[in-house]
């Protein structure tokens, strides 16, 4: 089984890739039938090719990643973070900077890959902070 701190530096590295704007190096981290959902209750992203376009989307709005806390392990195969993600929304002919509070928990697989990401984040926990 993968250990807390394996899970643990996984993580880091989803964060540091996605802030360098890396769509390949994220979907390196998640095994080949792994599956995301963002948020909890949308539909299931399944497989690589779906999980680059989930992320090379994201990355587009310009959003960043910020750890609210230090990541958590687990006495398993999961862990998870508390982080804000910092982004530009449309709002109608301009856009806003937003911030959403989010927490992401991953599953790993045997060989340390993520199989699934669930992240869990509501409409109160957005919020627009100003026109740009």
């Amino acid at each position: 089984m993968i250990s807390q701190q394996q899970m643990k530096q996984a993580m880091q590295a989803y964060i540091d890739a996605f802030n360098r704007v890396d769509v390949d190096a994220i979907v390196a981290l998640y095994a080949d039938d792994a599956t995301v959902e963002d948020p909890v209750g949308s539909p299931l992203k399944s497989g690589r090719k779906a999980i680059a376009e989930f992320y090379a989307y994201a990355i587009k709005s310009g959003a960043r990643l910020k750890l609210a806390a230090p990541i958590r392990g687990s006495h398993g195969n999961s862990a998870a973070m508390a982080f804000d993600v910092e982004l530009n929304m449309p709002q109608g002919d301009k856009t806003a900077r937003a911030v959403i509070r989010v927490i992401d928990v991953m599953t790993f697989d045997d060989a340390g890959k993520f199989s699934s990401m669930r992240a869990f984040w509501g409409p109160s926990d957005m919020e627009v902070l100003g026109a740009s």
